[in-house]
This record gives structure tokens, sequence and C-alpha cells, in this order.
């Protein structure tokens, strides 16, 4: 992997960082930034910007971010986007990953390396999470074609079976919580052949059981469809985003000091 000086990171919540630890800008820190960190270190800093905002659907990030990446002109651009559009019933995922495809190509032809994800395709089980499961999987088909097409960087997370313990989840089932972000952070540090110092850690076992009793497991189900679920398909309903108003974290490229990387 050539030397890295500059990064901008594109794409939905799970790129912003959602449910990762909060960071001295009251902002959820995310994989993204702590491997701004990370990379600060090991290149005695780097130029860094996060465009990437909860509730994007693929084409608002290739519309409203993919052309800013373009002006910045970065060494590396991380792009995840389309599992919000792949959620919804009547998505045309063969067309949406023609436009994914697309975006990825006028990343490469740049010169930008490009680094992208597969999805976890199953945190849960039922009718509801097979279906899903089948959509996200020929996403991640997909992004494999597309990452082999074009010469990008591939962080493969669905084919790990860790990242489908709940335990790295918040409770909202959609996003990572702060150990989930830690182990992706070091999935993509693996993939750039910046190792940490133990590498492979993020793929090993959570400690201890996940195991719960079929009491829990339905008190759980009752709670997230009641804290969740109801309010997502309300928003659905009313055509709004988790995302409307927000801006994005880094919308400029700001220098990462080696000091500012997290122990």
């Amino acid at each position: 992997m050539p030397v890295t000086r500059s990064f901008v990171a594109l794409g939905d919540s799970f790129t912003e960082g959602l449910e990762d630890d909060l960071g001295p800008d009251r902002r959820h820190r995310g994989w993204a930034d702590r491997v701004a960190a990370a990379l600060a270190v090991r290149e005695d800093g780097i130029r860094y910007a996060n465009l990437a905002v909860r509730g994007r659907l693929l084409d608002q990030v290739i519309a409203g971010q993919l052309p800013v990446a373009l002006r910045l002109a970065p060494d590396l651009v991380s792009f995840h986007a389309g599992p919000n559009d792949v959620l919804r019933p009547r998505a045309d995922v063969p067309a949406l990953l023609t436009r994914y495809d697309d975006a990825v190509a006028e990343l490469r032809a740049a010169g930008v390396d490009t680094l992208l994800f597969t999805v976890i395709e199953r945190t849960g089980t039922g009718r509801t999470a097979q279906r899903l499961a089948a959509r996200f999987g020929a996403f991640n088909d997909g992004v494999r074609a597309t990452a082999d097409k074009h010469g990008a960087l591939l962080v493969d997370l669905a084919a790990v079976p860790v990242l489908r313990d709940r335990r790295l989840w918040h409770t909202d089932r959609l996003h990572l919580n702060s150990e989930g972000h830690a182990r992706v952070a070091a999935a993509v540090l693996e993939t750039l052949d910046l190792p940490e110092e133990a590498p492979g850690w993020w793929r090993e076992a959570v400690p201890g059981s996940m195991r719960a009793t079929r009491r829990a497991a339905l008190v759980a189900d009752v709670r997230w469809i009641r804290v969740h679920l109801l309010p997502w398909i309300g928003r659905r309903l009313r055509g709004v985003s988790s995302g409307d108003g927000l801006t994005a974290k880094q919308v400029e490229l700001v220098d990462v000091r080696p000091a500012q990387a997290a122990p």
C-alpha cells in the first residue's frame, strides 16, 4: 500500500460512526476516525475528511459526497453506500449495483485508492431476517465483483463470522457499538497492510456466552420493536431520514497529528 497522506470517508451511518463513543465534538467517533488516527501515527500526520451522514442513500452519496471527494483529491477514499437502499422492500438491487460500480469506476479513474466494504448479511432470525440476508448477499456479491473489476481494496466483513455476534452491535441492531467499530478499524488497517500490534485479533470470538433465555430474548425483541423498529417505519411513512438537517463531521481535509491518536 502506498504512503497515505490524505484520507476521505464517504457513506452513511456506518462511516459516520453512529453508536461508537462520542468524541470531543460530541459526534460519534467510528471506525473511520479510528483509522485516521492510526494512519496519523504511522505516517507522522495525515489530512482527513469524513463526509458521511446517517441515513444517506446511494444516489445521495454519489451526488453529494463523491464530487467533494474528487475535488479534495485524497490518496485514499473509503466508499460505503447502498445498504439503506437494500433495506427498502422495492429496491432494485441489480440497478443499485450498476450505479455503485459506476461511482467506484469514477474514483479509480481519478487515480484514488478506493476502499470498499461488504456488509453483515444477518444478525437476527426469522423470515424477515432471512429475506434481508438474501438481498444483502446479492449486494455483497456485487461489491466483491466491483472491487475485483476496478482494483479496489475490499474489507470483506461478511466473511468474518464473529461480526454477526450481537454483542458487537448497538441495541438498534443496525449499527455497530464501540467494540464493533474498533474491530472494523482493525480490519481496515489490516487491508491497508498496516496491522496492529496483535494482528487478527478482530476475528477472534467475543469472550463469554451470547446465549439468552427465551424470556430475555422476547423482552429484547419487544423493546427493539417499540424503541427502534416502529420509529424507523414511521420515518419511512413520513418520507424523512434520521440524517435530515445534519451535516458531515468534516467537509474539508483537516490535519490529524499523531498526538491526537487514541490510546
